[in-house]
């Protein structure tokens, strides 16, 4: 009797985890295409209009509807040594450098205060070191325009009233302007940089105390060269931004005859007629400088290692400050007063004074001077209304909008085998590298040429919102989609469930409060936004950061301008409690 040999059953396959030739054949093609759409999409949102800057920068015309065809010409490249422009760049720079230089020593070294030291309220000086980050610098720039004007400057007059003639402060300056970008970016140095110090391992510091080394020859030597990166980051981001930034420059350094490579921009689009192809050159311009200066951080960087984190719990070394204790609590307590409280004050007064001049303190004791009607006409009036419900309408959308699409990105890049996937992670953080200013103007002649009825519109505004925040969205959803294990999601599907539908009953209630935090993020972003609007507003689509724009730039309305601006910050201080609100309420029901 023979016996049939019999075959043992085959093993079952193992996890699809590795990444050779089989892997990528067993994902199916509409798995790998299903990043496309999106890709397109993305790419068309960014790119699109950062393509119509380079092509008007070399055109005979800027885009507009029913253009005639494409005509080039070397010609527009002239503005680069026309006169104003070197010294705009120059100006540029040096504001850049200097805000950046003068933020960083404000952040950095409230951050080492409150992370590594004993100083005295240190929860408080947290909330000192975040606090400005909430208020927008164009409100902070248009309330020092009340406070350091040369002329009716409310610091100047108090001095007047001690009779000390002539401007003693001049915030229509160089040495203006930095310091007021500085008081106003120090909290992006704060939070990268004290983040840095509070993960920092004690190790080295104590063995060089145990070696005799002096406690601020540590700090020297071993704990700022190790917090390199942060340092290096935040003045990286705090120079792009200071660089690219509109609004603060336009309300302080114009009034002073002072040009940067914004306010030039926005001279060449807004001179008769307009000057687009030459202002397309001056804004490449400006994405080359950033682009450069990005490369040569990261190239400075890409060789070093600043290990401070071990795998054991780490508790910051804490520095007794002794009694510099109180002196340093009244530094910080002065950079508070400086950045919030006299600003706040500023606007407070002018507010509420009945004549928008003031020659002297004296009159406000006279009778008819305090009037608070202006809060009542401001926030009465069918200009606030209408800005009002905008900014409302406009930044929930826009947020909403944005975090979907920051997660769909997100989700595709890090939880999907799809083509494509690199790009759509590098086409989401190109307008990192592109200014508001030169993203807002490719935007305008996007949709001013595109067959869709979406210029004047409440959606034009949307669109370039969800644009130019596309980076901070993508990257706060990234993070907790990577810290996320996706394999509850995986065995959903498994017994049987749809993927959309894994997605949206486990994976989304698992990043809750990331998405939550990023929804609030771009809300925040939303309604703090000027520089995009200023390009694609109407007279029908106005929102409140316009509207109290051109308030200030309309003398006559400064009292409705100033009542206006603290209702806007009101909201703004209000909206930045939020996130720690629904974090806590969140944390209270996990499993």
């Amino acid at each position: 009797m023979t016996t049939t040999p019999t075959r043992s059953a085959p093993s079952p396959k193992p996890p699809d985890t590795d990444s050779g030739p089989r892997k990528r054949a067993s994902v199916p093609l509409r798995t790998r295409i299903a990043g496309l759409p999106l890709l397109a999409f993305i790419s068309f949102l960014v790119l699109v209009p950062a393509g119509l800057i380079v092509v008007a920068a070399f055109g005979t015309d800027v885009p507009r509807p029913g253009g005639e065809g494409l005509s080039f010409t070397l010609e527009n490249l002239r503005v680069l040594i026309a006169d104003g422009v070197g010294g705009a760049a120059l100006n540029s720079l040096v504001i850049a450098a200097g805000a950046t230089a003068l933020a960083l020593l404000i952040g950095g070294s409230l951050a080492f205060v409150a992370a590594r030291t004993d100083v005295r309220a240190r929860g408080f000086l947290y909330l000192i070191g975040l606090m400005p980050l909430f208020l927008p610098s164009y409100v902070g720039a248009l309330a020092w325009s009340i406070l350091a004007s040369p002329g009716a400057g409310l610091i100047n007059v108090a001095f007047r009233d001690l009779g000390i003639t002539g401007p003693v402060v001049d915030v229509y300056t160089l040495a203006g302007v930095i310091v007021v970008m500085a008081m106003y970016y120090a909290p992006y140095a704060f939070l990268m940089i004290h983040g840095s110090m509070s993960l920092m391992n004690p190790d080295l510091e104590d063995s060089a105390g145990v070696h005799g080394s002096p406690t601020w020859r540590t700090i020297r030597s071993i704990t700022l060269p190790l917090s390199l990166p942060a340092v290096l980051g935040s003045a990286l981001l705090i120079f792009v931004l200071v660089f690219e930034n509109f609004p603060v420059s336009q309300v302080l350094a114009t009034p002073g005859g002072i040009d940067t490579l914004p306010t030039f921009i926005y001279k060449l689009m807004n001179s008769t007629p307009s000057r687009g192809n030459e202002a397309a050159v001056i804004a490449i311009v400006l994405v080359t400088v950033v682009v450069a200066i990005t490369w040569m951080q990261r190239r400075y960087l890409a060789n070093r290692s600043f290990t401070t984190v071990s795998g054991k719990g780490v508790k910051p070394r804490i520095i007794p400050l002794g009694r510099w204790r109180t002196p340093v609590l009244l530094a910080a307590l002065g950079y508070f007063f400086l950045s919030i409280v006299l600003p706040m004050l500023a606007l407070l007064l002018s507010a509420v004074r009945s004549s928008p001049y003031m020659s002297s303190f004296s009159s406000l004791a006279e009778p008819g001077s305090i009037d608070f009607s202006s809060f009542t006409a401001a926030v009465t009036s069918d200009g606030f209304l209408r800005a009002a419900s905008n900014s409302v309408v406009v930044s929930l959308t826009a947020a909403a909008c944005g975090t979907a699409l920051a997660f769909a990105v997100g989700y595709v890049v890090y939880r999907t085998k799809s083509w494509g996937r690199g790009a759509l992670e590098g086409v989401s953080m190109v307008p990192l590298a592109i200014p508001h200013v030169v993203l807002a103007i490719g935007l305008l002649w996007t949709w001013l040429i595109m067959p869709l009825p979406v210029y004047g519109t409440l959606w034009v505004l949307i669109i370039g919102f969800v644009a130019v925040q596309m980076p901070q969205g993508f990257r706060g959803i990234a993070a907790s989609i990577r810290s996320t294990d996706r394999d509850l999601e995986d065995s959903a599907v498994m017994l049987g469930a749809r993927r959309s539908r894994a997605v949206a009953v486990i994976t989304l209630p698992l990043l809750r409060v990331a998405v939550l935090s990023t929804f609030l993020l771009l809300l925040m972003l939303s309604m703090r936004e000027l520089t995009v609007p200023l390009f694609l507003y109407t007279s029908d689509t106005e929102i409140l950061s316009i509207a109290i724009y051109d308030q200030f730039e309309n003398g006559g309305a400064l009292r409705e301008a100033s009542a206006t601006a603290l209702v806007y910050c009101a909201i703004m201080f209000l909206l930045s409690y939020l996130p720690r609100r629904l974090g806590a309420g969140s944390g209270g029901h996990g499993a």
